[in-house]
């Protein structure tokens, strides 16, 4: 007899107690194995694909895309047996993420080649310059017998299992497109659909001709509620907006803040720098000298290095810094965070930080790269702007800010000339220090803008 397992959202960590669902990747009465990726979700941290940990046939599912369920909230129900080949009866791997320890194989995915009209059969056609296969556009699948038959374009099969995807952007592309992902054929290694994939994909739609349709009634935005009578527009805090909202208003209640800022000469630190990329080797980014001197900073007043223990009424002071900057992305301002960066010299900063921007770009954070900073450096000057007094990052006990910097009439050597100057501001728990520790830490970055062989010294 089979046995009907309801599979319910896993505690995914980080104290997260809900979770959206973004995209099912499996139907009702679809086979699954034992690990198999069956539905995307968002949370406030970062989106995971979510394993189930039975093997066997969908039985049902809960909620549909764009609903918000709570931990521990059913997902969907597998029917296991002998009758299902996926996995043994009760079986289950304990797994709720994917790439954690597993008691069974991986899920294996079945793909048929297909081919493009125009193109030979037998070998990978040319996409541009890489050489990669294009996808095939068409119907989903024919089974027969319980088997996936083969078609050749326009028609080609939908392929059996999860869908070949890692990348949230090629998701998030193909389903602001209404394109289903089941239909392509990835060019990746071991079938894995790319972006450049789904783009040929949506260029070959773009090319057939359609039949005119009628005007479609105007629709709210994706994640906006329809508008009042009034004309006004409610706008759900969920999500990664929800959590930076929570996070921010607790801020803001509970810490005492101060801000101070200074301008500074950067003429000298980005002369550095050029010379520094001229030398050959990898080159260094703006970004990374500075956190270079916020560590050396924070190592000569470690008190802006702490945490607030209310509870215990105590400061806490960090031995290590844990670095976190401000990344505006499509889906809202995240905090990567640069662990052990007091650790780091400035080629391995570069590395890491272009590390995190792109995977905050491509939404591909996890959920411990975007906690545990200890202090936050935050760049607004890419948005062309001098100076900010911004939110410090709770229950981290300071912040920097850089602005743009810019040609601008300063006093150097006692004459007037034109030099790069930089606004630089301190935002810092006044709970863990007075203005002057914060002015005085706020004054040795200056110093080390101005003239980076101040840093030298001090290391």
């Amino acid at each position: 007899m089979a046995q009907v397992l309801e599979f319910k959202l896993p505690d995914l960590g980080e104290g997260l107690t809900e979770a959206e669902i973004v995209r099912w990747l499996v139907q009702v009465g679809d086979v699954v194995a034992i690990d198999q990726p069956v539905v995307e979700v968002e949370t406030a941290k970062a989106m995971v694909e979510v394993p189930c940990p039975y093997g066997g046939v969908v039985t049902a599912r809960f909620g549909e895309e764009g609903t918000e369920l709570p931990v521990g909230a059913p997902l969907l129900t597998v029917a296991v047996g002998p009758q299902s080949s996926a996995g043994d009866e009760g079986e289950g791997s304990g797994n709720v993420l994917v790439g954690y320890g597993t008691g069974a194989p991986p899920a294996r995915r079945r793909r048929v080649r297909q081919t493009v009209p125009g193109r030979p059969a037998g070998g990978p056609a040319d996409d541009g310059a890489d050489g990669r296969v294009a996808p095939a556009v068409g119907r989903g699948p024919q089974r027969h017998n319980g088997t996936v038959a083969t078609a050749v374009a326009p028609n080609p099969v939908r392929p059996e299992g999860p869908v070949p995807v890692i990348s949230p952007l090629v998701r998030r592309l193909a389903r602001e497109n209404g394109l289903d992902l089941r239909e392509l054929t990835g060019s990746g290694p071991d079938g894995l659909i790319l972006r450049a994939d789904v783009e040929y994909a949506l260029r070959a739609a773009a090319q057939r001709p359609t039949a005119p349709a009628p005007a479609p009634t105007p629709a709210p935005a994706a994640g906006l509620t329809a508008p009042a009578a009034t004309g006004e527009t409610r706008i759900p805090l969920k999500g990664i907006r929800g959590a930076v909202a929570d996070k921010l208003s607790r801020s803001r209640h509970e810490i005492p803040d101060a801000t101070c800022w200074v301008d500074a000469d950067a003429t000298e630190l980005m002369r550095a720098r050029a010379a520094m990329n001229a030398a050959g080797g990898a080159k260094i980014s703006l970004i990374a000298l500075l956190a270079r001197i916020c560590t050396a900073a924070l190592a000569r007043f470690p008190e802006l290095n702490s945490t607030v223990d209310t509870a215990a009424r105590e400061v806490v002071r960090l031995d290590r810094v844990h670095l976190g900057f401000a990344a505006q992305t499509e889906r809202g301002l995240v905090v990567p965070v640069v662990r052990d960066a007091h650790a780091r010299d400035a080629e391995s900063l570069t590395a890491e930080f272009a590390r995190l921007t792109e995977a905050a770009r491509t939404g591909s954070l996890t959920p411990g790269e975007l906690t545990g900073g200890t202090f936050t450096l935050n760049n607004y000057g890419v948005f062309g702007v001098d100076g900010s007094t911004p939110i410090i990052n709770h229950p981290e006990a300071a912040m920097l800010g850089v602005g743009r910097i810019v040609p601008k009439p300063w006093v150097h050597e006692g004459e007037l000339a034109v030099r790069q100057v930089v606004q630089l501001s301190l935002t810092f728990d006044h709970r863990v220090c007075d203005g002057g520790t914060a002015g005085g830490f706020l004054r040795y970055v200056a110093d080390c803008v101005e003239q980076p062989a101040v840093l030298l010294r001090t290391l």
